[in-house]
C-alpha cells in the first residue's frame, strides 16, 4: 500500500524524526550529564563522608504538631488516634486547623480532643477551601492563644497531613536534629502498594530516589532544602523570624507549595538546614510514610500543583538565587527544580516517536519496505557518539534508581522501574502542560491560583500493624500506668493471661483506661452507647448464632453500615464472616465488658422465671 496513510505519516514522522535527533540528543546529555553529577556527588557524599549526628538533648523540648485540614472526615480521627497511640515522644501538643464550612471533620476532631487533651482545635473564622498556606496561619494563630492560657511555650512546629504515619521516633529525631538546625525536614516515603499500580508506584521510586538520595546530597553541597509537605520541622526562632519578615504571616497565602517556599525563604534568612538521613530504627525505617494517589486523574491534579509552585511561582518569586549564599550552587538547583517544565514534554515525544519507530521499523520488516527513519537519518560521528552517551548515561540512571527503590521496597519491585519510568513522562508531561495554561490563564485574568488539595485514604487495620508501639508502651507513654507497676506486673504475669487484662484485675488500671489504650493500640473506634436509643430492628440485623459465635452484638445501623461491637480485638476473618450474613458494610467497635454484658441484656433478654401464680397468656 504504497499511497496509504501510514505510509505518507511514517515518511513524515521519520523526517521529524531525524530533524530533531541532534538537537534533542544535545538536551538530553546535558539532563543527563546534570543527574549523573548528582549521582557521583552522592557517591562521594556517602562513601567519603559519614557525618556524626548531633549530641542528644538533655530534655525534650515542647513540639507543636499542626495539621492543615479541609474535607478530612473521613481519615483525620483514624490518623490521630493511631498517630496518639503510635508517637514514642511524651511532650508535644497537636493543633488541627478547620475551616468553619467543614462541620464533618469539625465533629471528628472535636470528638478526638474531648479524649486527649493535647489536641487542640483551631477553628478558621472564613469558609474554605482557601490554601493550605492560609490554614496554617490559622493554626500558627491557634497556638499562639495556646500559648497565652496555658502559660507554655512551643519550641518547635512540625507540619503534617491527615494521611500521615508518623514514625514513632519522629519527634525523637526532631528533637535531636534540631538542637543544630533552624528547620529539620525527616524523610517521606510512600507505603507499599501491589506491583500492578504504576501510578503510586511511580511516586514509591519517585520518593526513594528524593528521600535516599537527592535532598541529602542537596544540603552536602550547600543548596537550601526544600520542605516536602509533611516532616517539616522548624525551631521557634526562625518561625518568629519569618512571622516578622512577613507581616504576621508566615506562610504566603497564595503559595501552591507552601513547603518549598519557606525552605527558600528560611535559608534566605540564614537559617541552618538539615535533612535526616533515611535509616532504620526498631525495624522500620525511620520516615513519614503515607498513600499517594492511586489514579492518574489524582496524580496529575497533584503534580500540577507541584510544578505551579516549585517552578512557576518560585521562578515568579525567587528568580534564580541571586543574593542567596552560593549562588551557582542555587542556580543550578533552581535548574534541576524547573527543568520538568520544558523537559518533561520532551520527553514525552521523544517516547512517542520511540514507540512510532518501532511500529514503523516492524510494519516495515512485515512489507518488505525499507524503514523511513533510516532512509532520513544521516548518522554522522557526532550523532553517533551523542546517542551513544545517552544510552550509557539511561542506563546509569536506571541503575541507580533501581537501586535506591529496591533498598526500600525490594528488588522485585525496583524491576519495574523502566516501565514506570515512561509512564511517568506521560504523568509528568500532562502535568507541566496543565500547570502552564493554569499559571498563565490565573495571570491573564488577575486572578489567585485555587488551592488543587489531594483526597486523602487512610491505611487499613491490617497495614498499620507494622506501625504500632506495644500495649505497655501506649499505657506508659499516656500515663495511664507508670513504669514501676508494668515491670512488677509482666514479672508477675501468669502465662497466658493478656497483660491489660492482668493490669485490670490487680487494679493498677480501670476499666476505661485499658479500653482507651486498646482503642488506639490497635486503631478502632470505642463505642459509646445511648441504650435508650437502642432499636429492636437492629438486634436482628445478625443471627444470634454469628454473634455468639464471633462475640459481637449489633449495636446501630448508620450511613448504610452495620455497626457491631465486641470486648476484644476481632480475629482477621471475622468482619469477612460476619459480612456474609448481611449486604451492609460492617464497622467494627470495641466496647467495655461492662457495657457489652448490658447490651446483650438488652438485645437477648433472658427468659422470663415461671411464677405459677400468674396464669399465661392466652390469644
Amino acid at each position: 500500500m504504497p499511497d496509504s496513510w501510514f505510509w505518507r505519516a511514517d515518511g513524515l514522522i521519520a523526517a521529524t524524526a531525524a530533524a530533531l535527533f541532534l538537537p534533542a540528543g544535545i538536551y538530553f546529555l546535558l539532563s543527563a550529564l546534570d543527574d549523573l553529577a548528582i549521582d557521583v556527588c552522592w557517591a562521594l557524599r556517602s562513601f567519603l563522608r559519614r557525618r556524626k549526628p548531633p549530641i542528644r538533648p538533655a530534655r525534650q523540648k515542647l513540639i507543636a504538631v499542626w495539621l492543615p485540614l479541609w474535607n478530612e472526615a473521613g481519615v483525620v480521627r483514624s490518623m490521630l488516634e493511631h498517630n496518639l497511640a503510635a508517637i514514642d515522644y511524651g511532650c508535644y501538643e497537636i493543633f488541627a486547623g478547620v475551616y468553619r464550612n467543614d462541620a464533618a471533620t469539625r465533629a471528628e476532631v472535636e470528638a478526638v480532643a474531648a479524649r486527649f487533651p493535647r489536641v487542640h482545635l483551631a477553628a478558621l473564622p472564613h469558609d474554605g477551601p482557601t490554601s493550605k498556606a492560609d490554614c496554617l496561619n490559622w493554626v500558627c494563630r491557634r497556638m499562639l492563644d495556646w500559648e497565652r492560657e496555658s502559660g507554655r511555650r512551643i519550641e518547635v512546629v512540625v507540619i503534617h497531613d491527615a494521611e500521615d504515619l508518623i514514625h514513632p521516633q519522629s519527634l525523637h529525631a526532631i528533637n535531636l536534629y534540631t538542637a543544630e538546625a533552624d528547620m529539620v525536614q525527616v524523610p517521606v516515603l510512600p507505603l507499599s502498594t501491589p506491583w500492578r499500580e504504576l501510578t503510586h508506584g511511580l511516586y514509591c521510586d519517585d520518593f526513594a530516589e528524593s528521600q535516599g538520595k537527592d535532598l541529602g546530597t542537596r544540603v552536602f553541597l550547600g543548596a537550601f532544602l526544600p520542605g516536602c509537605g509533611v516532616g517539616t520541622a522548624i525551631r521557634r526562632e526562625a518561625i518568629d523570624a519569618l512571622a516578622g519578615s512577613g507581616g504576621d504571616s508566615i506562610f504566603r497565602p497564595g503559595c501552591l507549595t507552601e513547603d518549598y517556599d519557606i525552605g527558600l525563604r528560611l535559608f534566605a534568612q540564614g537559617a541552618r538546614q538539615s535533612f535526616v538521613p533515611l535509616h532504620w530504627t526498631r525495624g522500620s525505617l525511620m520516615a513519614t510514610r503515607e498513600f499517594f494517589p492511586r489514579k492518574l486523574s489524582a496524580a496529575i491534579r497533584q503534580r500540577t500543583r507541584w510544578v505551579t509552585g516549585n517552578a512557576l511561582q518560585a521562578w515568579e518569586f525567587h528568580g534564580w538565587g541571586a543574593g542567596l549564599r552560593r549562588p551557582l550552587v542555587q542556580a543550578w538547583f533552581f535548574w534541576r527544580d524547573r527543568k520538568g517544565l520544558w523537559g518533561n514534554p520532551v520527553s514525552l515525544l521523544c517516547n512517542i516517536l520511540l514507540l512510532w519507530g518501532c511500529l514503523s521499523w516492524l510494519a516495515s520488516a512485515v512489507a518488505g519496505r525499507e524503514w523511513a527513519l533510516a532512509r532520513h537519518v544521516h548518522p554522522s560521528p557526532a550523532l553517533t557518539f551523542i546517542l551513544g552517551l545517552n544510552l550509557l548515561l539511561l542506563l546509569e540512571r536506571l541503575v541507580v534508581r533501581m537501586a535506591v527503590s529496591a533498598r526500600i521496597y525490594g528488588w522485585r519491585f525496583a524491576s519495574g522501574v523502566p516501565l514506570r519510568l515512561f509512564w511517568g513522562n506521560w504523568i509528568n508531561a500532562r502535568s507541566a502542560a496543565r500547570a502552564l495554561f493554569t499559571w498563565t490563564a490565573a495571570k491573564l485574568r488577575r486572578r489567585p491560583l485555587g488551592w488543587l488539595k489531594t483526597e486523602h485514604a487512610y491505611p487499613s487495620r491490617e497495614a498499620l500493624r507494622p506501625h504500632k508501639r506495644s500495649l505497655a508502651e501506649v499505657l506508659v507513654g499516656h500515663g495511664w500506668c507508670t513504669q514501676d507497676a508494668l515491670s512488677h506486673a509482666i514479672a508477675a504475669l501468669p502465662s497466658g493471661t493478656p497483660l491489660g487484662q492482668f493490669l485490670l484485675s490487680r487494679g493498677d488500671l480501670s476499666e476505661d483506661e485499658l479500653y482507651a489504650a486498646l482503642s488506639l493500640q490497635e486503631s478502632l473506634p470505642l463505642a459509646e452507647l445511648d441504650f435508650a436509643l437502642l432499636q429492636p430492628r437492629v438486634a436482628r440485623s445478625l443471627p444470634a448464632k454469628v454473634a455468639r459465635q464471633w462475640n459481637v452484638l449489633p449495636f446501630r445501623i448508620r450511613a448504610g453500615a452495620l455497626e457491631v461491637a465486641g470486648p476484644s480485638v476481632p480475629a482477621e476473618n471475622a468482619l469477612r464472616a460476619i459480612s456474609r450474613f448481611t449486604r451492609l458494610d460492617v464497622r467494627f467497635y470495641l466496647l467495655k465488658p461492662s457495657h457489652f454484658e448490658v447490651l446483650r441484656r438488652t438485645i437477648h433478654p433472658p427468659p422470663r422465671e415461671w411464677n405459677p401464680s400468674v396464669p399465661p397468656r392466652t390469644g
